[in-house]
C-alpha cells in the first residue's frame, strides 16, 4: 500500500470553515468532487420525515442561472460529468466525476447548484418521489420492504426507525419554505465536508474549493439524539405478503461506528460473510441448500449500529434458516473464529483498502465520511487496527451482540401451516451467548 496516495491534503475555508479534502490519484484519468452532508431521516421528526430525501431531489431542479432540471443536467453532461446524489439515514452525498481538464468549471457549477437551489417544479417532483415510495408498498399500500420494517422494529420510538423517503401524505405536504429551512439547517459548512480526488493537483483543488464554496453559509453542526436501548427480549414481526418467497431479516443491535471494538466487529463480519467460502454461505447454502443466497452486513451510525442477516427463502424454511443463523452467531460467540479465518479476514481487508487507489469515488467517500463523523484515519491506520484484532476480541464482540435483548427478526411472506409459530418459537427461544 503506497501511503502517499492515501493522505489527503486538508484545509478549512477561510470564510466559513468548510472542511475541504484533496486526495490525488495521479494514475487515474478522471477527477471527482463530492459534498458529504449531515442530513437524513435520523435528523427529522415524524412531521417532516422524508424531507431530507425530497430536498436531495429538489436541489437538482435548478438555480437562478440554470432554469430547470434539464438545464442542470445538460450543463454537467456537456463537461463530461454526470450528477449523482443519495440520501441515507444519517448523511447525504452529492458528487460528480469528470475529465480532469473540466474540474474548475464543474466545481463552480457544483457549488452553484448545491448552495443556490430555487426549488422549481415542486409538484412535479412530488409525483416522482411518490412513485419511488410505491416500490416499498404492496397493492394495499402497506409497507412490505423488509429493511424498512426491520428498522421500525429495532427503533420504534427513534428517527432511525423512520423510512428515508417518508410517506406520500408527508411528501405532498412539503413546501418551498420548508425546503429552504431544511437546506439552511443542513447544507452549511459546519455540517458538510467537500472532497476532491482522482487526477487532481491538491493545491489547485483546495483553491477551487475556496473560490466556489466560499458562498456556503457557516451554519451550525447538526446533531441527532442518541437512541436508547430499551429492549428486554427478542422482537418478531411477521408481515403477510403474497410472494414466491419470504424475505427474512435477522438483526442484532450492535456497536456504534465510534466504538473501540469496531475493528473486532469488522473482523467478525468478514468471518461471517466475506464471500461464498465464509461461514454463512457455506452453512446455509452450500451444506444444506436452504436458499439461493444469504448475506450479512453491518450498518453503523455514530452512536449505534445493526448487524443484518438477509435471505429470501421458501416460506416453509423460514424458521429453519433463522435457526441456522442464530446458531452460527452463538458458535462464534462461544468458540470464536479459527486463526485461518482471521488471517483471511485481514488479507481480504487489506486488498479492499488497496483497491481504493482505483476508485476516486470510493476514496473520496472514505475520507469525507470519516471527517463528517469524526473518524479521521487513513486506510493504513484502519488496517493496523484490524491486524491487531485477536480471536478473544472477536469472541467478546460476538458475545456482546448475540443476546436476546438485541435480536429483532422480520419475515415478509406467507407463513402458513404453522410456520409462523415455528418461527416464533425459534426467535423467542433464543437464549443468546453464555
Amino acid at each position: 500500500m503506497s501511503e502517499p496516495l492515501f493522505v489527503p491534503v486538508s484545509s478549512r475555508l477561510t470564510g466559513n470553515g468548510l472542511r475541504v479534502l484533496a486526495t490525488p490519484q495521479p494514475q487515474l484519468h478522471r477527477a471527482h468532487v463530492a459534498l458529504y452532508i449531515r442530513v437524513g431521516s435520523r435528523f427529522e421528526s415524524a412531521a417532516d420525515n422524508g424531507l431530507s430525501h425530497f430536498l436531495e431531489h429538489m436541489v437538482y431542479r435548478g438555480t437562478a442561472g440554470l432554469p430547470s432540471a434539464h438545464h442542470v443536467n445538460l450543463a454537467f453532461e456537456r463537461l463530461g460529468g454526470s450528477l449523482y446524489a443519495a440520501t441515507q439515514a444519517d448523511y447525504g452525498v452529492f458528487s460528480v466525476t469528470m475529465p480532469p481538464e473540466n474540474l474548475e468549471r464543474v466545481t463552480e457549477l457544483f457549488a452553484e447548484v448545491l448552495c443556490g437551489p430555487v426549488f422549481r417544479d415542486i409538484e412535479v417532483e412530488k409525483g416522482i418521489v411518490c412513485e419511488e415510495i410505491l416500490e416499498d408498498l404492496d397493492d394495499e399500500g402497506r409497507q412490505v420492504d423488509p429493511d424498512n420494517l426491520s428498522r421500525a422494529l429495532i427503533y420504534p420510538t427513534h428517527p432511525l426507525g423512520f423510512t428515508i423517503t417518508g410517506d406520500e401524505a408527508q411528501v405532498r405536504s412539503f413546501s418551498v419554505a420548508g425546503l429552504q429551512r431544511h437546506h439552511a439547517q443542513h447544507y452549511n459548512a459546519a455540517s458538510s465536508v467537500l472532497a476532491f480526488s482522482g487526477a487532481i493537483d491538491p493545491a489547485r483543488a483546495l483553491e477551487l474549493g475556496e473560490r466556489a464554496f466560499g458562498i456556503m453559509q457557516r451554519g451550525s453542526r447538526v446533531a441527532g439524539a442518541a437512541p436508547v436501548h430499551a429492549q428486554r427480549k427478542p422482537r418478531l414481526s411477521i408481515v403477510e405478503n403474497v410472494s414466491s418467497q419470504t424475505e427474512l431479516r435477522v438483526c442484532f443491535r450492535a456497536l456504534p461506528e465510534e466504538s473501540p471494538d469496531r475493528p473486532a466487529l469488522d473482523a467478525l463480519m468478514r468471518v461471517i460473510d466475506d464471500g461464498m467460502s465464509t461461514r454463512l454461505y457455506r452453512r446455509v447454502c452450500d451444506d444444506q441448500g436452504l436458499c439461493y443466497d444469504v448475506s450479512a452486513s453491518y450498518d453503523g451510525y455514530e452512536d449505534d449500529g445493526v448487524v443484518d442477516f438477509a435471505a429470501g427463502v421458501v416460506h416453509e424454511r423460514t424458521a429453519k434458516v433463522t435457526r441456522e443463523i442464530l446458531e452460527l452467531v452463538r458458535e462464534l460467540a462461544t468458540e470464536g473464529p479459527t486463526e485461518d479465518e482471521l488471517a483471511r479476514a485481514r488479507q481480504r481487508h487489506a486488498w479492499e483498502l488497496s483497491a481504493l487507489r482505483d476508485s476516486c469515488e470510493e476514496l473520496a467517500g472514505f475520507f469525507a465520511g470519516g471527517h463528517l463523523f469524526g473518524r479521521v484515519e487513513s486506510p493504513a491506520d484502519r488496517q493496523a487496527r484490524l491486524d491487531a484484532v485477536t480471536r478473544d476480541d472477536v469472541v467478546r464482540v460476538a458475545r456482546t451482540i448475540a443476546q436476546p435483548d438485541r435480536l429483532n427478526v422480520v419475515a415478509v411472506g406467507l407463513l402458513e401451516d404453522g410456520e409462523d409459530e415455528r418461527l416464533r418459537d425459534v426467535v423467542m427461544g433464543f437464549r443468546g451467548a453464555p
